[in-house]
């Protein structure tokens, strides 16, 4: 009978840790377990300590930490050290999303995500040893300190991997586009607001589209439109209502008539959509080999986000939804567990860490456009070139 492992020790570094935060939904199944594939899943990790930074009325920490045995520290080095001298953790999650914190002229939150990774490296640095990291969501408000971010992974030759659960979490139906594809054109559509949801909708537009011809080479351009603007978009073909019929037809929760009495909708073609949606926005992304993809912001319409290319001779678009499984389990939390659990256990970041520098770097172009008056900006610094994996990395059984 094989003798398993000691248990991976794991830092964790989070914002808040109440009921439904990232933190409860990422650290609770660290050390209770998941389902995974159909079975109850139990990694081969314990949490052995925690640094928060905020504590709501319905802080969990305190009684997490009793019930299941680490130790709270007051500081990032300390945490990873777990009150020693020396770096006494073999991964660290970084969980700095919800809590109270201002936001920028862009309207992004200062989630101190880039700051508490710097607090990282420095102990990696002084201790001689570096170990993986898992970033919740986009790596900073600033390319520039999510480049940084991604420069010290490779430097120091540690695993990294960032990123939403929509790329991980299960498709309706299960399509993935073919690596090497030739795409025409992309279209995601997305619910939320911003700067959170536009950016789970981005990625998710990304792990798509990274798999055509050539790989991923970057962006060149981008523009944030807002209201009427979007709709006028429309009709000048800069995104298609082809494919936007293609998306809406994924959706499991058209909203308006859908509500009030059952009925089916055809949102696009009744004029239905306009309707509902209030302040509609697209983001349109030019990349640097010509791909020119857009996300489309509906709020109002639907709770869903889906997707759909047009892929060279190809007679129909491609299109599928990305399931959100309903609260307060989250199911497509686990899914990103198990492909943080993966890095850990393996050493080996299982998507590129690029993937998300790109969206963070696409986000905050977005949102500076919309600042200066919607206008379309050059983005060379954009240029992040990478492979996507060859095999699916989003949940399938």
């Amino acid at each position: 009978m094989a003798v398993q492992s000691a248990p991976k020790r794991l830092a964790v570094l989070a914002t808040v840790y109440r009921a439904r935060s990232h933190a409860q939904h990422f650290c609770d199944r660290f050390v209770v377990g998941y389902p995974y594939q159909g079975r109850w899943h139990r990694p081969n990790t314990e949490i052995v300590s925690l640094y928060v930074d905020q504590h709501p009325v319905n802080d969990q920490s305190v009684d997490r930490a009793r019930e299941f045995g680490f130790d709270i520290y007051p500081s990032v080095a300390e945490a990873l050290r777990c009150g020693g001298d020396r770096l006494a953790v073999d991964a660290v999650l970084i969980m700095a999303e919800h809590g109270d914190y201002p936001r920028n002229e862009k309207g992004q939150i200062l989630y101190p995500r880039y700051n508490w990774f710097k607090a990282c490296v420095a102990v990696f640095e002084q201790d001689g040893r570096a170990v993986p990291v898992y970033n919740d969501k986009h790596l900073s408000y600033s390319f520039a300190k999510a480049k940084e971010m991604v420069d010290d992974s490779r430097r120091l030759g540690f695993p990294f991997l960032a990123g939403s659960s929509l790329p991980v979490t299960w498709r309706l139906p299960d399509v993935d586009l073919p690596l090497g594809c030739e795409i025409e054109d992309a279209l995601m559509v997305g619910v939320g607001g911003s700067d959170p949801m536009d950016y789970h909708a981005l990625e998710a537009m990304q792990c798509m589209v990274e798999r055509r011809r050539g790989g991923e080479s970057g962006v060149a351009a981008v523009q944030m439109v807002e209201g009427d603007a979007v709709w006028q978009a429309g009709e000048d073909g800069r995104w298609s209502k082809r494919l936007l019929e293609a998306a809406l037809s994924r959706s499991d929760s058209p909203l308006g008539l859908t509500e009030v009495d059952g009925r089916t909708q055809d949102l696009l073609g009744s004029g239905e959509l306009r309707r509902l949606v209030e302040n509609p926005a697209a983001y349109f992304v030019e990349y640097t080999d010509g791909l020119k993809a857009t996300l489309l912001m509906l709020n109002g319409a639907l709770h869903d986000f889906c997707f759909a290319a047009q892929l060279a001779g190809q007679p129909e678009p491609v299109s599928a939804q990305f399931f959100l499984t309903p609260g307060p389990n989250v199911t497509y939390s686990a899914c990103l567990v198990s492909k943080i659990e993966e890095m850990i256990m393996s050493g080996v970041a299982p998507y590129p860490v690029e993937r998300t520098l790109l969206v963070s770097g696409m986000l905050e172009s977005c949102l500076t456009s919309r600042l200066e008056d919607h206008r379309r900006l050059e983005t060379p610094h954009l240029a992040v070139q990478y492979q996507a994996p060859a095999t699916p990395q989003y949940a399938r059984e």
